[in-house]
């Protein structure tokens, strides 16, 4: 176990905790504390007059846990709690799909909140943060994707609106995209090259996979940074003063 020790000073509760700086971020550990406020890295204890594990409080039969690990027991029934209604919410065809990202992102932040409520001790490091998110990340973007694509197979087969969603990929490239890439300066023959590519069901369904491929990759990202960004919130709010 990694320790620095310095001069014994005895709890109240008959161990002594001979840590006074923690030798990972090297931050003061108080008495009465046996783990790292900060890193949350067991600090060395012993009994003293005799007193054996069997007569000290029940709390000291709890592990404590590094603080850059994570129990996914915990962390995963969290996550699938938040993340796939965030993800339903996140789909392309959503109402509020355009906050999506930022959606995630507070989602993750939250599933890092519910999973260090019962941890001792309580808070984690940004990496363990960014992992959780990592796992809020891909089940809610896999549930975006997978509402997505599902929504629009109900509604071309089963409603029989498919007609609706062909003339509207229709005046997208022919109006917007073919107006755009004329301002960007793109030749008249590329243009009818890009809509010969874009216009069939071929090329529509492959835009769609594209586009539905990014906002996975662009899900996944945000909820990565609001794991990592929630442990940060979480470790300086219980940062004791020194």
């Amino acid at each position: 176990m990694e320790s620095a020790l310095h001069t014994p000073q005895s709890n109240a509760i008959g161990f002594e905790c001979m840590e006074i700086t923690c030798t990972r971020c090297h931050q003061t550990v108080q008495v009465e504390n046996c783990y790292c406020p900060v890193c949350g890295l067991p600090q060395l204890v012993y009994p003293v007059d005799g007193a054996t594990a069997q007569d000290q409080p029940e709390r000291w039969d709890e592990a404590v846990r590094d603080a850059g690990s994570v129990d996914w027991k915990a962390a995963l029934r969290a996550a699938v709690m938040l993340a796939v209604p965030a993800g339903l919410l996140s789909s392309m065809l959503s109402p509020v799909g355009i906050l999506g990202m930022p959606l995630m992102a507070a989602t993750a932040v939250w599933v890092v909140v519910l999973y260090v409520r019962n941890q001792r001790p309580a808070w984690i490091t940004m990496g363990a943060g960014a992992r959780i998110g990592f796992v809020t990340g891909v089940l809610g973007s896999w549930t975006a994707a997978a509402s997505t694509g599902i929504t629009l197979f109900v509604m071309r087969f089963w409603l029989h609106q498919g007609g609706f969603y062909d003339d509207l990929w229709q005046n997208l490239v022919n109006q917007q995209m073919s107006q755009q890439w004329t301002s960007m300066g793109v030749d008249a023959q590329t243009i009818t090259m890009m809509k010969a590519w874009l216009l069939p069901p071929e090329g529509r369904a492959g835009w769609l996979l594209a586009a539905m491929m990014m906002l996975t990759l662009a899900l996944l990202l945000f909820a990565v940074a609001g794991g990592a960004l929630g442990a940060r919130l979480l470790a300086r709010s219980r940062r004791p003063e020194v």
